[in-house]
């Protein structure tokens, strides 16, 4: 039976949602496949359902192709296994948790591997059930502190998990390299470009982790990318360290008046007019060290006060700290940490005073210490003084202030050179559509998935994991397809397959309209028609437009001579033809 118009549940709206900020948001409410519930919480609605089951329908015979069988568990569970792995603590205010009417602690899932693996540890018992890749499809829930671009980054989510099991590492290479390849086969069917990046596991923890980012301006991410086939997230690319310099015939450091100089750039004016290098070289952002207080704050309550030194032309990137510290959430120290600390005067810090070192595991304040690993033993440096209106010239690195700890935590810069050597690096926006893990044993280790191997020895099972954001997936496809007028979906997850607009009040239209709905129905298509009969055909074409079905016959004055009009959305062509060449036109 065909979709009839007249009494399908669907209202198009003529005004964008005053929340939109990103055009897929705006057309899929406007066009009537989802409606807001709350801030990052939707609805889906007839049409948005059917889309959503064909990008299902792709993913799972994809899964099915590279071996993964599908299950599908609760998003309500129980906070013991989470606990178990340090879970439940480690997500901070990201995840959603509530208690049933017993008192019992209960969380929405944001992901599941822990109970896919006790599910395979309730079951499995050897080395001979493995390999073995599980899969759902399944909501998500994470407590975004700012739910934006309507599906592209929401509080509810649909998501793809897949799980593999193996007994040995090279199983898992196996296992890991199966659904990685499938990932690009899915994603090659929906019509996505993507680059495949080194990136950081985070919460998820394990060895490997790599992203699937499709490039896109209105992407939350950045990665970087370099002619020589480069390719990693900001928050996992590393810095290529420079050569450590010989400081034995450096000068002794100087301490200067330099008032009125808190930030990189009154600095290095005022160094080049006061202190001029004798060589005649200005002083650059680049030969400043600036030394940013920041504050981490763990899921266990702690609050601690750390100090990170970068050069002045770079600035600290919070992502990246959030990365190195994980999980402990970041922010700038305030006013009550710095009067814990009066040893640092503010606009003026540095690692070192005339009577020795105050930041690092020798320092007075007790501060931790951590530099940009550019900043090698011999690079010389101005910096605070930890005096108000001072600087000192002359700071040598691994003698006047010990290198404790380095940490990836400045910003990543278009030109910056590739780690492996392969070319400077540029900066793309994108936004993640898939994220494979190598999550090795650590979640098998914390819960007690072990199995008896060929020589009857219980081994621990080594895993992998790998996410598709499905309504992510399709908000991004959206995003791409589309025009000033509307949505234009691509055959492969489109709605329906034609779209049949009956035109005019003559009763020979409709009359026409059931045969060509028939004749194509018979073979095979989905068909939405439009037979509302007191629609104007303004109305009814700019419904057209704006749901994006791309193939769609028009049925009006001509149907009494036997024609029909097509009309391809994505390249604007029309053509007449007869009503008894419908059927073969689109088989």
């Amino acid at each position: 039976m065909p979709t009839r118009l007249s009494n399908y549940f669907l209202r198009t709206l003529r005004e964008d949602p005053s929340d939109a900020e990103v055009t897929s948001h705006r057309l899929l409410v406007r066009a009537g496949y989802i409606r807001r519930q709350a801030p990052g919480i939707f609805a889906w609605l007839p049409l948005g359902l059917r889309v959503k089951a064909k990008v299902e329908k792709i993913i799972r015979e994809e899964m099915a192709a590279a071996g993964a069988h599908e299950v599908h568990f609760p998003a309500l569970l129980p906070r013991e296994p989470y606990e178990t792995t340090g879970r439940w603590d480690e997500y901070g205010d990201g995840i959603f948790r509530l208690k049933d009417r017993k008192g019992s602690d209960m969380l929405l899932a944001p992901t599941h591997e822990e109970v896919f693996t006790l599910l395979v540890k309730d079951l499995y018992s050897s080395y001979k059930d493995l390999p073995l890749a599980i899969y759902q499809i399944q909501d998500k829930y994470r407590d975004e502190a700012r739910s934006r671009g309507g599906l592209l980054r929401g509080r509810e989510f649909t998501m793809k998990d897949a799980y593999s099991f193996d007994h040995t590492d090279a199983g898992l290479d196996a296992s890991y390299q199966n659904q990685r390849d499938a990932y690009e086969r899915i994603f090659t069917r929906f019509g996505l470009e993507y680059a495949i990046v080194k990136a950081d596991a985070g919460a998820m923890g394990g060895s490997k982790s790599e992203e699937f980012l499709h490039p896109t301006a209105v992407g939350e991410d950045t990665f970087v990318r370099s002619a020589g086939g480069y390719a990693a997230n900001v928050e996992a690319f590393t810095t290529l360290v420079p050569a450590e310099i010989d400081f034995t015939a450096a000068a002794a450091p100087v301490v200067y008046d330099t008032p009125d100089t808190p930030t990189i750039q009154t600095l290095v004016d005022a160094a080049n007019a006061a202190h001029p290098r004798a060589s005649g070289v200005a002083w650059t952002a680049a030969d400043t060290l600036k030394n940013v207080v920041l504050a981490l704050m763990f899921p266990d309550g702690t609050r601690e006060i750390i100090a990170i030194a970068v050069p002045g032309d770079r600035d600290v990137d919070l992502k990246r700290v959030e990365v190195a510290f994980g999980p402990a959430e970041v922010e700038a120290a305030n006013e009550t940490d710095f009067l814990r600390y009066p040893a640092l005067v503010k606009g003026y810090i540095g690692p070192w005073t005339a009577e020795g070192a105050v930041l690092g595991d020798k320092g007075t304040t007790g501060i931790r210490f951590f530099v940009d690993p550019r900043v090698v033993a011999g690079t010389e440096w101005i910096t605070g003084a930890n005096e108000n209106g001072r600087h000192v010239f002359g700071l040598i690195a691994g003698r006047d202030f010990a290198i404790d700890q380095t940490v990836e935590a400045s910003d990543v810069r278009a030109g910056d050179p590739a780690p492996d050597g392969s070319g400077p690096v540029e900066l793309i926006r994108g936004m993640e559509i898939g994220h494979v893990f190598q999550l090795g044993r650590k979640y098998a280790e914390l819960l007690g998935l072990k199995v008896l191997d060929e020589n009857g020895k219980l081994v621990t099972v080594t895993m992998g994991s790998y996410g598709i954001g499905v309504t992510r997936i399709l908000a991004v496809i959206a995003e791409l397809n589309n025009d000033a007028k509307g949505l234009i979906w691509p055959e492969s997850v489109t709605p329906f397959d034609v779209h049949v607009i009956a035109t005019g009040r003559d009763e020979v239209v409709f009359e026409a309209s059931e045969t060509v709905v028939a004749a194509l129905e018979a073979t095979g298509r989905e068909v939405l028609y439009d037979d509302r009969r007191k629609v104007s055909p303004g109305i009814k074409f700019g419904d057209a437009e704006l749901i994006g079905v791309p193939k769609i016959v028009i049925v009006g004055r001509g149907a009494a001579d036997g024609i029909v009009e097509l009309w391809d959305r994505r390249s604007g062509e029309r053509e007449q033809i007869a009503i008894e060449e419908v059927a073969a036109h689109f088989s």
